[in-house]
């Protein structure tokens, strides 16, 4: 299949996920995720691109990128291939270590930027592994102590200081945020996509709203790539009544 072009950032921030190959470890120990982190920050440097947060889990890694020059592709792949090099050296292993290429999603607002700071660094709590502030291998602490290899400057001036960065993990207008990285949103992660497109409300409530108000929620719904299909089985809404109202948007962008 061919390769989809990667889109490009009007802001320059980009949320930026690298996966284990079939979901293998990326790290057996903290040696490895120090080595990681210590080529991250060297090739960021090399290509000019700032760290605005990190996050490395067992099996993939979240990286906030503020990537000026259009370098990061350059840079992702100088990343994963030298710690693709260094991980079967080290282990013995043979083959891919990442699963593809790194998925880019383009942050397009100052909104949805601080929602993929909050997402990042809430990755160990909704595993259950850690709290959010006593997980060890996150940008977390950076931003209320310093040091580290995070450019903070940024997200703190937007949120008031290290107070408004712990702050920002109470808000909930920043709570919902769901990562498309392809056309076709899956199966499984329809609903958080229906949430995060409703700002945390149940799409099974819709049924229930006037007829203006549900279907402009309906075209929410799939101008965040929800099939009707989708759409249908999650609100209980007809198929005829879904097209309905998405196709009035579609119509009004025609013709303008």
């Amino acid at each position: 299949m061919p390769r989809v072009a990667r889109q490009i950032a009007d802001s320059g921030f980009y949320h930026v996920t690298c996966r284990g190959n079939g979901r293998q470890l990326l790290f057996e120990d903290d040696e490895d995720r120090r080595h990681y982190i210590a080529l991250l920050e060297n090739k960021a440097r090399s290509h000019e691109v700032a760290v605005l947060a990190w996050c490395l889990m067992d099996n993939h890694v979240h990286l906030l990128l503020d990537d000026p020059k259009n370098e990061v592709s350059h840079m992702m792949h100088g990343l994963t291939t030298a710690y693709a090099q260094y991980f079967n050296s080290k282990t013995g292993h043979v083959g891919a270590v990442f699963q593809g290429r790194f998925t880019g999603v383009p942050i397009t607002d100052d909104r949805q930027l601080l929602q993929a700071v909050r997402y990042i660094h809430e990755n160990p709590a909704k595993a259950n592994i850690a709290a959010v502030d006593r997980y060890r291998w996150s940008s977390y602490q950076e931003y209320l102590t310093g040091g580290g290899i995070v450019s903070s400057e940024l997200i703190l001036d937007m949120v008031g200081g290290p107070k408004g960065f712990r702050e920002l993990f109470q808000d909930e207008r920043y709570a919902y945020y769901y990562v498309r990285a392809s056309r076709r949103v899956a199966d499984d992660e329809a609903l958080p996509a229906a949430r995060c497109a409703l700002e945390g409300g149940q799409p099974s409530d819709i049924k229930a709203l006037c007829r203006g108000d549900r279907d402009e929620a309906l075209r929410r719904l799939r101008e965040t790539g929800l099939t009707v299909k989708q759409i249908e089985r999650l609100t209980g809404i007809g198929k005829s009544s879904i097209t309905r109202a998405t196709a009035v948007r579609n119509d009004m962008t025609r013709s303008q």
